[in-house]
């Protein structure tokens, strides 16, 4: 009788392993096709949202409303003086009926839309994991019937390699179903533009920058000043002392030089 063909209680745990090995490999092939009728398309909706509103703070209290009707939260926030700024994740069956109330909030000035189909490497990632985890259940199994020490460690050794990858791929899986799950709305609420006029200062205001402006050129000054004061007059000083040393009542270059004509 075979290997493949004799049951696995037959076998040694190296028949065994390389019997469930092959199977393993082979039902792990990516599954290069479309997905079938009774799987639906597993797409990862994105959408960027600008508003143009008369108050920006007064939609705070609506948008934390609509979050609470369609069981989103924002991902992140930002509040700044003439605008608001969020990311909210909104489950993907509310994601059409939460971006159409968004967009009544005010007038729409921007409005882009995003679907990416992940349906090949979800459902890729989701047949690997479940091979995966009957791979490590049929592992687990030989462990009752392990003839000797040698047996036991190599079987824990294959569980253990088998568990890292089954949380690797269980944590890509999780990421990408959690993507597919929850829809992102970016949205951007802001006010009108007259909110960013320019005033004219004012003559006392030009009056202020003009004397801040001569306090700056007056401190420069000092600061250039003191620095002549304290590194330049001793450089000076020393200066008429090497003159007066070399050139001048001692004249030491002088007398060298007389004596060095004197010779000659």
């Amino acid at each position: 009788m075979s290997a493949a063909t004799a049951p696995m209680h037959e076998m040694s745990w190296n028949q065994a392993y390389d019997v469930v090995h092959a199977e393993y490999t082979e039902a792990s092939a990516p599954p290069f096709s479309e997905p079938s009728a009774a799987q639906a398309r597993k797409l990862v909706k994105s959408a960027d949202l600008r508003i143009r509103v008369e108050d920006p703070a007064a939609t705070e209290r609506p948008l934390e409303e609509l979050m609470q009707k369609y069981d989103a939260w924002p991902a992140s926030t930002g509040i700044y003086e003439n605008s608001r700024n969020y990311v909210i994740r909104v489950p993907s069956s509310l994601y059409d009926a939460m971006l159409a109330e968004l967009a009544d909030l005010g007038r729409v000035l921007r409005r882009t839309e995003n679907a990416e189909d992940h349906s090949l490497r979800y459902y890729d990632l989701e047949s690997r994991l479940e091979t995966r985890r009957e791979l490590l259940r049929t592992y687990q199994s030989y462990l009752q019937r392990a003839n000797d020490i040698n047996e036991i460690m190599t079987v824990e050794s294959r569980i253990a390699d088998l568990q890292r990858e089954i949380d690797q791929t269980g944590t890509q899986f999780q990421n990408l179903a959690n993507l597919v799950d929850y829809s992102t709305i970016n949205v951007e609420i802001t006010g009108p533009p007259a909110a960013f006029s320019y005033d004219e200062p004012s003559l006392r205001e030009k009056l202020d920058g003009l004397l801040s402006s001569f306090g700056n050129v007056a401190s420069s000054a000092l600061v250039l000043l003191a620095g002549i004061i304290i590194y330049g007059v001793p450089a000076i000083l020393i200066l008429i002392l090497l003159f007066w040393i070399f050139f001048g009542r001692i004249g030491i270059l002088k007398r060298v030089w007389r004596l060095a004509v004197g010779k000659k």
